[in-house]
Parts: C-alpha cells; sequence; structure tokens
C-alpha cells in the first residue's frame, strides 16, 4: 500500500521540480542488482542439483539439511530483492519518467512482493525454487543491459538484445503456466489454491507483456 501511495504522490510532487540526474547511483544498483541475482541463481542451481529436486514437481518439506536450508535462504534473498526493486519505480517518478509508471510495470512489482512474501512463509523450497532460479537468470541479464545503458549512447547502440528479455519473460510464463497446470491434472503435493492463482497470475502477465511487445516491437516494423 505504501509502495501504490509513492507511485500515486510521487508525480505530483515532482510536477514543478527539475528532474534528479541518478546516474552516478543507477549504475551501482543495476549492477549490484545483477550480482545478487547471479547469486541467487548459482545458489539455488547447486543445491537443487544436489537434492536431485525435480523439475516438473517437488514437495515442499520441512528438512533441515543444509541444501534445503540452502535454497530457503536464496529463495529468502530473491524475495528481498523483490523489495529493492521498488527502486526502480522511485528512480523512474525523480528522473519525471513518468511515460515508464505504466500498468504493467506497477501490476508487476506489487504483486511480485506481495506473493512471494506468501511463498517464503509457506513453501520456501520445493518446486519454488524454480521460478526464483529462471526469474533471477533473467533479472541477470535484465539489470546488466540496463547498467550499461545507463552510460547513454555510445554503449546503448550496442544493446540490442533488450527485446529478447521479453521474449524470454513470455516463455518464462508460459512455461510456468503449464508446470502449474500439470501440477493439477498430476496431483502435485503442494497447495492447491496456489496452483489456481498461479494460472491466472502467469494469464494476466502473459496477457500483458504480450501486449507491451507487440506495442513495443511488432507495431514499429
Amino acid at each position: 500500500m505504501l509502495y501504490l501511495f509513492i507511485v500515486w504522490i510521487g508525480p505530483k510532487l515532482m510536477k514543478n521540480r527539475r528532474p534528479f540526474d541518478l546516474t552516478w547511483l543507477m549504475i551501482p544498483y543495476n549492477l549490484a542488482m545483477a550480482a545478487l541475482n547471479a547469486y541467487i541463481v548459482v545458489r539455488l542451481l547447486t543445491a537443487s542439483f544436489r537434492l536431485r529436486y525435480s523439475y516438473i514437481c517437488e514437495p515442499c518439506r520441512q528438512r533441515y539439511d543444509p541444501d534445503e536450508l540452502q535454497i530457503t535462504e536464496a529463495v529468502w534473498w530473491y524475495y528481498f530483492s523483490k523489495l529493492l526493486e521498488f527502486c526502480d519505480t522511485f528512480f523512474f517518478i525523480l528522473r519525471k519518467k513518468n511515460e515508464q509508471l505504466t500498468f504493467l510495470h506497477v501490476y508487476h512489482h506489487s504483486t511480485m512482493f506481495s506473493f512471494w512474501w506468501i511463498g517464503i512463509k509457506w513453501v520456501p523450497s520445493g518446486t519454488t525454487f524454480l521460478p526464483a532460479m529462471v526469474n533471477s537468470a533473467i533479472h541477470v541479464m535484465m539489470y546488466t543491459y540496463y547498467g550499461l545503458s545507463v552510460f547513454g549512447p555510445r554503449v546503448s547502440q550496442y544493446l540490442w538484445w533488450k527485446k529478447y528479455l521479453t521474449i524470454l519473460q513470455l516463455i518464462q510464463f508460459t512455461c510456468a503456466l503449464v508446470l502449474a497446470v500439470n501440477g493439477i491434472r498430476t496431483g502435485c503435493e503442494f497447495p492447491l489454491w496456489m496452483h489456481y492463482v498461479l494460472i491466472v497470475y502467469m494469464i494476466s502477465f502473459i496477457v500483458l507483456f504480450g501486449n507491451f511487445y507487440m506495442k513495443a516491437y511488432i507495431a514499429k516494423v
């Protein structure tokens, strides 16, 4: 609620003010976020490999094996990263990039933080590791892109791969949707309501990110 209030009040407070130059802050922020997401990927990948986790269905068990705790710790850092990602929005507001404050952006940031609070509280291991790992891998590339793009036209002309990040995100959402449907079909030992919520949530992302991709890349051709 505080995040949504800031999104509402921020542009009003900045309306008659000059935009801030945050280059000095955005470069280390984006590169630090890329490093944090890389750390999450490595921790989840190594522990899940040693535990021989299934990529189709892995029930969340209350175990205190060091590798299970490593996964839980990494998932917590993933949840915490969603709090840090609110800075993306705050930077838009302070730089008066209000065109970037789209429904997709605000919906994505606000709901991810809320849903992953549920995840880390009730299902901090098991199949939960997979979306956290895949999404963090994409965020490594995304924040690396953002960090490099801050350097301006001299560097941004070589950053041709932005649209492929959106394609990877759409593939990620589709795979998560398929896994949720399969979880219901096979009776995967995971809270049933979470499967249904995930299906609805992934459909909303596919529609919103698909619409963004169409407008940003297809309509311009």
